[in-house]
């Protein structure tokens, strides 16, 4: 045994879980600020609502469902929450553990048992990738159970940098200026989506997970793409965030501050109908301006409320 170790007193133990605990307060209070910023910065959840909470047996998704109970016990408002868990028949899967998690935690549930992982196998070439046609399936399934049960809000875990993620995604492969958003209308048209974890970064969702020991089920299941363009532009992001600290922060807020007037979409923006006027403009010239150098980590603010009220 180590003598240092051995030689530890009571005192210094103590001392030690104390700043743990005060660490994971701080952590907690944090990621329950940020989300309950943003559902009431894009209205995610109303009085009276019944929420689907989409549970995957991820970090993500067990974060959010234990930060949307809190807020539940604690909202003006009253909204009612459901897990909801996917069985998609992946050999291997453990079925027992989120049954037996959601029971003991006494939260209402429901386990969908569908066999997509037959159907993408059958469909998708072998050596091919089979996230999109396994996510298509996933959520069209998903859909038909929040009708089923009556839900009026489905919650994805989606956090801050899924959503830079994919702004990449779009524009390196698809051509767009696209993320995800907070909040939106699903393909049906008859769902509305949100991602309570919009303001959380991965990093703390993480470390949150790790304290909680929630009972991590692995997605590697159906067989480990690490080739995927998602896991590409993931390494990027982690790579600039090592080497320029809080660039992440600003990419994000880049999200939340857009300029149609300069940008070079045509149909977001009337150009052909830009003239001149005897005054300054809003959206006038300042392409050479310094840009603003500002610190981009006011969602994680320490000063800030610690939860904001859910209205209508």
């Amino acid at each position: 045994m180590n003598q240092q170790a051995a030689s530890a007193s009571p005192q210094s133990i103590h001392s030690s879980k104390s700043k743990q605990k005060y660490s994971f307060n701080k952590l907690q209070k944090r990621l329950r600020r940020n989300v309950g910023k943003a559902i009431e910065d894009f209205g995610m959840i109303a009085d009276g609502d019944k929420v689907m909470v989409c549970l995957s047996g991820g970090k993500d998704s067990y974060t959010m469902l234990d930060i949307l109970l809190f807020l539940k016990n604690i909202a003006p408002i009253h909204f009612d929450i459901v897990a909801v868990n996917l069985d998609q028949k992946q050999p291997g899967f453990p079925e027992h553990v989120l049954p037996e998690y959601l029971q003991n935690l006494g939260v209402d549930y429901k386990i969908v048992e569908e066999d997509t992982y037959s159907i993408v196998l059958d469909k998708v070439p072998e050596g091919k990738t089979t996230c999109s046609l396994c996510s298509r399936l996933r959520r069209g399934i998903l859909y038909r159970t929040a009708k089923e049960i009556g839900a009026t809000k489905i919650a994805l875990g989606h956090h801050r940098d899924d959503m830079l993620e994919t702004l990449f995604l779009n524009m390196f492969h698809g051509g767009k200026l696209k993320s995800m958003p907070p909040k939106l209308v699903s393909d049906d048209g008859q769902n509305i989506v949100i991602r309570p974890l919009a303001y959380c970064s991965e990093k703390d969702i993480e470390k949150y997970s790790n304290a909680a020991e929630f009972p991590i089920i692995p997605c590697n299941l159906c067989g480990s793409q690490e080739n995927l363009q998602r896991q590409n532009i993931k390494h990027m992001l982690q790579d600039w965030n090592k080497r320029f600290p809080g660039r992440i922060e600003s990419m994000f807020r880049a999200l939340q501050n857009v300029t149609p007037s300069h940008l070079v979409d045509k149909n977001l923006y009337d150009f052909k109908a830009i003239a001149t006027t005897d005054g300054p403009v809003d959206d006038g010239d300042i392409a050479f301006d310094s840009p603003n150098f500002t610190s981009a980590s006011g969602i994680d603010d320490e000063n800030s409320v610690q939860i904001v009220n859910l209205t209508e």
